[in-house]
This record gives structure tokens, C-alpha cells and sequence, in this order.
């Protein structure tokens, strides 16, 4: 392991409290070109709820707050999110107290493309009052600081009903860093993306294109409540050239993906509705 028993923080938590006011969900709504939401907060909204308030001092030089708290000693430089599974059990109004219990529901070493890989996963529950609303089981890994600078193996290309594009430009992605408070430096800062992490460009935030999935359903479909949504990343998307979002209609919902800007598959998703 990349730190000593680190198995042993398997079913630790910590709880979190916030208070849902609107002004951060309108100001949501208007990045995504939507009219603001009318008394609950959109799915996938929780993302907005108990930003990080670590002081400045505690920033790492990549932007985000250095190693603590319920997160474990992991011994890699670099993280990202990979994917989530979230049931939506009852709406967040507007106004609301909010409760977030996290728990580490499991962490587990791998060996991948760019070398040791450590994949932690945290069980999220909101509540509002006494009522659950949201369990949100969010993976994160970690890895070493190479293997961003290669070449990305062979993507899938699938065939949509619904598509729609969308321009990545630095300023989406500013706006969403800081309707988040992510400070994560390969969002927005072009020269540390490229010359310290490799990367060819700005990062999209894999939460931005979850969200932009979620919208891309309610679009298409904005009357049918959202009961859950399981996605996972694929491929970095980059601030390059467009990439969509697209969808399938299921029986149950829809599968909903993304795909960069020369069509390949970056991250995939399942919507239930019901």
C-alpha cells in the first residue's frame, strides 16, 4: 500500500452542515442556459452544498487543500473524481438546513496505464431535517504524476438519439470551479495544466460533465422526476474543440454519455426515473 494501514479508514465519517440558499443554484441555472430552478434544488445540485473552507494556507500548489480530515495519508500527487452512484430519495428545498454524513466506504489499490492507482470511495447521505434526500457514493483515485503528456488508447464511438454540443470555453469552466470553490489549478490555469501535469489543454471537471448529462436528460425529458444516475469517466475531455452530450431513451430512463471532441466516449452514465 502506498500508506501504512490504510485499509483501517474503511468506515470512518465525518458530518458536514449547510444551509441551501438559492442565489448559487440561479447563478447555476445561468451557466447552463436554463431558467432558474422553482422551490427545490436541480438534481445533481448537491455538488453546490459543503464547499471545502480551508484557509489559504492549506492549499497545495496544485490548488487543492493538502491531505486531511476524512481523507486518508495516500501517498500520490494527483486526484480525480471517476465516477459516482447517486439515488435522489426526496427533493432539497430551497431554504433548507442540510446534514451530509461521508463515510469511506472503501479504498483499494490497482496497477493502470499511468502506474499505481488507489481508488477511494465515499458513501456521501444528505439529509434535510431528518429526511434523507440524496446517497451519493462518489470514487476518487489517485495516482502518479505521469502519463498525461501520451497518447489516449482507442476510444468507443456510439450512435445518439439526442445530441447537443458543447463549447468548453475558460470561462465555463472558471464559472463552474467557482460555483464549486474548486480550486483544482488544471481547470483554469492553462500553463500549470500543460507544463506540470502534461495535459494538452484545460481539463473539463468530471462533475461539470455530470451535470451537463443531468441537464441534457431534463431537457429532453423535464417532467419526469429523477430517481438515480450511476456514471463513470472514460477519457479526460479538454478545452480543445467542442465535445457533446448525448442520450438513448431506456424503458427505465436513459443512457446518457459524453464524448470529447473527436467523438470518442468520455464518460458514461445511467438515468432512472420513477
Amino acid at each position: 500500500m502506498r500508506a501504512p494501514d490504510i485499509s483501517a479508514w474503511i468506515g470512518r465519517s465525518e458530518t458536514l452542515q449547510d444551509h441551501v440558499a438559492r442565489e448559487p443554484f440561479d447563478r447555476l441555472a445561468a451557466m447552463l442556459d436554463r431558467a432558474p430552478e422553482a422551490a427545490v434544488i436541480p438534481p445533481m445540485g448537491h455538488l453546490l452544498c459543503f464547499l471545502p473552507g480551508v484557509v489559504q494556507s492549506d492549499i497545495g500548489s496544485d490548488g487543492h487543500p493538502r491531505r486531511g480530515g476524512i481523507v486518508p495519508p495516500i501517498d500520490l500527487p494527483m486526484r480525480m473524481a471517476a465516477g459516482s452512484r447517486v439515488s435522489f430519495h426526496a427533493p432539497i428545498p430551497f431554504g433548507a438546513d442540510v446534514r451530509r454524513v461521508s463515510t469511506i466506504a472503501n479504498v483499494a489499490e490497482k496497477n493502470g496505464r499511468t502506474g499505481c492507482l488507489v481508488f477511494l470511495t465515499l458513501r456521501h447521505s444528505v439529509f434535510a431535517g431528518e429526511t434523507l434526500c440524496i446517497t451519493d457514493e462518489a470514487d476518487i483515485v489517485f495516482r502518479e504524476k505521469s502519463g498525461n503528456a501520451g497518447p489516449m488508447p482507442p476510444g468507443e464511438r456510439r450512435e445518439a438519439q439526442v445530441s447537443r454540443s458543447i463549447d468548453p470555453t475558460a470561462a465555463l469552466l472558471f464559472r463552474f470551479s467557482a460555483l464549486t470553490y474548486n480550486a483544482h489549478r488544471i481547470h483554469y490555469d492553462r500553463d500549470y495544466a500543460m507544463k506540470d501535469e502534461g495535459y494538452p489543454g484545460l481539463v473539463v471537471h468530471g462533475p461539470l460533465l455530470a451535470t451537463l448529462l443531468m441537464d441534457h436528460f431534463r431537457r429532453h425529458w423535464p417532467h419526469d422526476p429523477v430517481s438515480h444516475f450511476e456514471y463513470g469517466a472514460q477519457r479526460p475531455v479538454f478545452d480543445l474543440a467542442p465535445f457533446t452530450v448525448n442520450l438513448v431513451d431506456t424503458e427505465t430512463g436513459a443512457d446518457v454519455w459524453a464524448a470529447d471532441g473527436e467523438g470518442y466516449v468520455a464518460m458514461t452514465g445511467r438515468i432512472g426515473v420513477g
